[in-house]
């Protein structure tokens, strides 16, 4: 009778998950997910904190975007298993801080003032380099395994 193995128990998965979740774990990786936490919170309630809720379209995609953000970055601990699919999050998380940097020029009708440029370039800005910066730590996570195997 053949015996069936579950690819849940194998020992390089589990080693990797492990490792995932050490690294998860350190304080940089911690305090990075906290500021993308905030990043997100504040890109969504930006436009009633800055005070140009009056640009209903910009007002909307920050809403949007912010609510996007801290789904795909909020989701990265929950996908650590499959670290295809955290560094795709990270990565659509760094498109929609671009997308803030952008948005003020790019929606429609005339919604760019000081408070809405500033605003949203600083937190796209921070945005995108919450992103790379957590891209890389999956990347790190991921990589190491492998390159360690391949050595040997």
């Amino acid at each position: 009778m053949a015996t069936t193995h579950s690819i849940e128990h194998h020992p390089d998965l589990v080693e990797l998950r492990e490792r995932y979740d050490r690294a998860a774990a350190t304080p940089v990786v911690q305090m990075l997910e906290a500021l993308a936490l905030i990043t997100g919170v504040y890109l969504a309630a930006s436009p009633w904190i800055v005070g140009f809720d009056g640009f209903t379209t910009l007002a909307i995609s920050n809403l949007i975007t912010g609510a996007a953000y801290i789904l795909f970055l909020g989701g990265l601990g929950h996908a650590a298993n499959a670290y295809e699919r955290s560094h795709a999050m990270a990565w659509a998380a760094a498109a929609i801080g671009i997308w803030t940097i952008v948005a003020p020029w790019a929606i429609a009708g005339d919604v760019s003032s000081t408070r809405s440029v500033t605003s949203n370039v600083i937190t796209g800005a921070v945005a995108v380099l919450c992103a790379l910066a957590l891209a890389a730590a999956m990347r790190g996570r991921g990589g190491t395994s492998a390159r360690k195997e391949s050595r040997r």
